[in-house]
């Protein structure tokens, strides 16, 4: 459902707000994904859909925006290189300041605000870094298809959760001397 508080993207217009303490707005709405939004090896990839409930309140200082996200991030399992998802649904919250506001506290040096969100030109509010902040510490630092996942056999690549009795016999070199005395050494060869 497109919202009338957005133009089809993260950016949200708060001037409906009316910058009247107090006052508050409710919304549900889809987004497509951000470029890179994830880690190297899981993200929710871009266009996909970001589904977003948001309440955007007026304050003194500025606008309050708080809510959940909900997507799915993809990936690769780090043990087995399979296809992993993960489901997000992840809250946040976080102040913009009118610009009066953050010069003012600039002014002041007030060192806390230095990185606070600030208004953009007509009131409005930019949700993907916040959702970036919010959603990327959460995604596993390495994602697993399944806890157990005895991964890929370090001989010759396959994956150990397809055989699970799979191995390889591997004779220490220096008992080749002694190999050929038995005749061992024909049947390596052949296996």
């Amino acid at each position: 459902m497109t919202s009338p508080l957005h133009d089809n993207s993260l950016v949200i217009d708060t001037r409906r707000l009316v910058r009247r303490p107090g006052t508050m707005v409710e919304e549900q709405f889809t987004a497509p994904a951000p470029a890179d939004f994830g880690t190297d090896v899981l993200a929710v990839p871009a266009g996909d859909p970001l589904d977003i409930e948001l309440r955007l309140e007026s304050v003194m200082e500025g606008v309050l925006a708080s809510g959940t996200v909900r997507a799915t991030a993809t990936g690769a399992c780090v043990r087995c290189l399979e296809n992993v998802e993960d489901p997000i649904d992840v809250e946040f919250q976080e102040l913009f300041a009118y610009p009066d506001r953050a010069a003012h506290h600039r002014e002041v040096g007030d060192e806390e605000d230095d990185d606070e969100y600030v208004l953009g030109e007509g009131d409005t509010l930019d949700l993907e870094p916040v959702l970036r902040d919010a959603v990327v510490p959460t995604l596993p630092f390495q994602p697993v298809c399944d806890e157990d996942c005895p991964g890929l056999c370090s001989e010759c690549g396959a994956r150990l959760a397809d055989d699970p009795t799979h191995q390889h016999e591997i004779l220490d070199p220096r008992w080749a001397a002694l190999r050929s005395l038995t005749g061992d050494e024909t049947e390596e060869k052949r296996n």
